[in-house]
């Protein structure tokens, strides 16, 4: 069995253009599974950009039929992708992360704490999510659930190796977020990984620099507007992470 590898994807995501948004999404699989990754996670709300005054037209379902290229791809190269999309609910749509596991089943997250103002566009999951990859037990996060200690504290308490949020941050609050993310890393023994956005979406202008930390502190970060994955594994009991440029497949940090 190959090691466990985890990539975070940072990409941009055109408004509203669902379809669009699939070609980048996949682009960004082939190069994972080029790199023998185990598992990728997109930034918040990946699929649509972050719309939040649109979210309720474009919301979907885990059974879309315009999903099941991530299906196929999950199969074939036996990859667990996770992707952002808001999620059709009774009343308001969910802040979602969509699971495509590499054996053809689906599952899906629900962002537990909403960023101010969300709520009136969203209503909040109420249940933690790990998913079991490769003996990682890989806890799931999105965005502002990074804000809240007990979050993360839960997710350790539960078991988990590996912390992934699927992120939207900006340049004002990246200091603060990442400090938080390392913080987790620091305290429960656990990697922590976070897919950011490279390009403004709704109104937000993020800053890019996904990054992977370990109790040790940061092991990698992207740039603020490449195209990329950072990509982390562990190698004789010490996590290692690098960033690989999308554009090219280049390795740009070990």
């Amino acid at each position: 069995m190959q090691n466990f590898k985890i990539a975070v994807a940072q990409i941009p995501s055109v408004k509203g253009r669902i379809e669009e948004n699939i070609q980048t999404h996949i682009e960004a699989v082939e190069c994972a599974s080029a790199h023998a990754v185990s598992m990728i996670v997109f930034p918040e709300l990946s699929l649509t950009g972050y719309e939040p005054q649109l979210a309720g037209r474009l919301a979907i379902k885990v059974s879309d039929a315009r999903l099941q290229p991530f299906r196929d791809m999950a199969i074939q190269h036996r990859i667990c992708v996770v992707i952002g999309a808001p999620l059709k609910s009774d009343d308001r749509p969910e802040i979602g992360a969509i699971i495509f596991y590499s054996n053809g089943q689906t599952d899906s997250y629900a962002k537990m704490h909403l960023h101010p103002g969300e709520e009136h566009y969203f209503r909040p999951g109420n249940e933690i999510k790990l998913l079991d990859i490769q003996n990682q037990s890989v806890a799931l996060a999105i965005c502002a659930d990074t804000n809240s200690p007990l979050h993360a504290r839960a997710c350790a308490d539960k078991g988990a190796s590996v912390y992934v949020a699927g992120a939207l941050i900006g340049g004002d609050g990246y200091v603060a977020d990442t400090e938080k993310l390392s913080s987790y890393a620091r305290e429960h023994k656990m990697l922590v990984t976070m897919a950011n956005h490279n390009q403004p979406t709704g109104n937000w202008k993020p800053i890019g620099k996904s990054a992977a930390w370990d109790h040790g502190g940061c092991l990698a970060v992207a740039s603020e507007s490449t195209k990329a994955l950072v990509i982390s594994q562990q190698i004789d009991g010490h996590w290692r992470s690098e960033v690989v440029a999308l554009s090219s497949g280049a390795r740009l940090i070990s």
